[in-house]
């Protein structure tokens, strides 16, 4: 993976008729932009305390890179040498598009702040030969693979969350589940601007006519997000944790819902849901915030004040 670049955004295609080949050739554009020195006015600058590295984990049948953000040193190796640290694995959003290099900004300041060490993981993206069942793998195994070699990454594995932002949310949400059921203990999940209904029922929420087409063209590419997440033959309820069958004994949640969302009643009713299921979980909304405003400090006022909601709801769920 190359470092940071220079590029110019590409201009938005009609995601209503795009093709195939369109949308690998509009995904390297915008990728190569969000992972560019321009992007930086809107996603903002990492913490200078935390070092950032792509490392390769090798995984069932591939290796898949993941952007590591440690404290950084202080210069007598001390914040490198620990082996203590807790473990935040994340997962970005943008399904059919997005890099781990869009959250530079969220990831290094906890890295440096909690202090804790932060895998996020550049999963698979959504494609015909690509659907959601394989970002979700990249996600639990991921968490699964650095829990297991704990003492080669340098972290406490009793002291694991997880934290994705809207499909990243959703593939964080599943992680959770299938983190209760292989009987691995995490202390808590961070779910940003979640979409967690994949089903026919995906649309009809108030939130998502609201929403629609403003303040962005939300329908047509979550219609994308959903024929590629979830082919014809795919149980779309296994990949919906919404109508997962139990959601109880998770780990305490944070629900963090921007208000100007499409999917913002998704979030709710989820949130909903865990409560309901006797799973400890605070509901938070930003009143004007928009989708993905959380990687977005630049543009959007309410990143910061986010951001230090989840430092602080972390820093509490991985004490000692």
């Amino acid at each position: 993976m190359s470092e940071i670049t220079t590029a110019t955004r590409p201009p938005e295609p009609d995601f209503s008729v795009i093709t195939t080949e369109e949308l690998l050739a509009y995904r390297d554009a915008e990728n190569r932009f969000r992972a560019s020195s321009a992007m930086r006015a809107i996603t903002g600058e990492p913490d200078p305390g935390a070092a950032i590295d792509w490392q390769q984990i090798a995984l069932p049948g591939r290796d898949l890179p993941v952007r590591v953000y440690r404290p950084a040193s202080s210069g007598d190796g001390e914040a490198a040498a620990r082996t203590d640290l807790p473990l935040v694995v994340h997962v970005h959003g943008g399904s059919f598009v997005g890099t781990a290099v869009q959250c530079d900004w969220t990831n290094s300041h906890l890295a440096a702040r909690l202090p804790a060490l932060v895998v996020s993981v550049e999963h698979r993206l959504l494609a015909p030969d690509s659907p959601l069942a394989n970002a979700a793998d990249d996600g639990w195994d991921v968490l699964d693979h650095v829990v297991r070699h704990a003492v080669q990454w340098g972290v406490d594995p009793a002291r694991t969350a997880v934290f994705g932002e809207s499909c990243g949310a959703l593939i964080s949400a599943l992680t959770a589940i299938r983190a209760r059921e292989a009987g691995l203990e995490l202390k808590a999940q961070v779910l940003v601007n979640p979409a967690v209904d994949v089903t026919e029922t995906m649309f009809d929420y108030p939130s998502m006519v609201e929403y629609a087409y403003s303040p962005t063209r939300a329908r047509p590419q979550l219609r994308l997000f959903q024929r590629l997440a979830v082919p014809p033959g795919t149980d779309t309820r296994a990949f919906s944790p919404l109508y997962a069958d139990n959601l109880s004994g998770l780990a305490p949640a944070l629900v963090v819902v921007p208000t100007q969302d499409a999917v913002a009643d998704h979030g709710r009713r989820y949130a909903e849901r865990l409560h309901a299921a006797g799973t400890s979980v605070r509901h938070s909304e930003y009143p004007g915030a928009r989708h993905a405003f959380l990687a977005m400090p630049g543009v959007e006022p309410q990143a910061e004040a986010a951001q230090a909601e989840i430092l602080a709801f972390l820093r509490t769920a991985l004490a000692r």
